[in-house]
C-alpha cells in the first residue's frame, strides 16, 4: 500500500485547542508532553493564536473567547462533564517514558498505558483543562505486515 505524503496532497491536519488560561497551558504542555512553543501571539493574558510542535507534529491553541463566532461553537471539557467529541493522537517513539513525564506533571489518566490490539503501545490521559490526548507508539503512516 502506497500512503499518500504531504507533497502528494499539499495538505495536513492540525488540532486547535482553546484554554482558559493559555498561557498557563502553554508551559504545562512544554513541560508534561514534550511540545515546544514555535510562536505564540499574545497581549497581556490573552493568547490570541499559539503554535506548538512535537516532531513533525503542531497543535495551535488559544484563549477561550465566546464572544466571536468561532468561540460560540467550542464548549471546554468542564462544560460538558469532561466529555470530549475530539481529540488529540500524538505518535511518540518511547511511550513508557512520556507515560511516565506526563503523570510527574499531573496529567490525569483516562486509560492507563497497555499494548494495543492493533499494534504499538500507548495511553490516554487529560491535560491540566481537561482536554483528552492519546499517546502512543502506533504509526499509521509506517506500512505493517497486517
Amino acid at each position: 500500500m502506497t500512503l499518500p505524503t504531504d507533497t502528494d496532497t499539499g495538505s495536513t491536519i492540525i488540532p486547535c485547542l482553546r484554554y482558559r488560561d493559555a498561557r498557563a497551558a502553554i508551559a504545562w504542555l512544554e513541560r508534561a508532553f514534550g511540545f515546544t512553543a514555535q510562536a505564540v501571539y499574545a497581549e497581556g493574558d490573552i493568547v490570541y493564536h499559539a503554535q506548538l510542535v512535537y516532531g513533525r507534529g503542531m497543535i495551535m491553541l488559544g484563549s477561550v473567547d465566546n464572544g466571536g463566532d468561532w468561540g460560540k461553537l467550542i464548549v471546554q471539557p468542564d462544560e460538558v462533564e469532561g466529555r470530549e467529541t475530539q481529540s488529540a493522537c500524538v505518535i511518540v517513539t518511547d511511550p513508557d517514558a512520556h507515560y511516565e513525564r506526563a503523570v510527574a506533571a499531573g496529567a490525569e489518566l483516562a486509560i492507563d498505558i497497555a499494548d494495543q490490539d492493533y499494534g504499538g503501545r500507548g495511553y490516554a490521559c487529560r491535560d491540566l483543562e481537561g482536554h483528552l490526548w492519546w499517546f502512543g507508539s502506533y504509526d499509521p503512516w509506517k506500512e505493517t505486515d497486517a
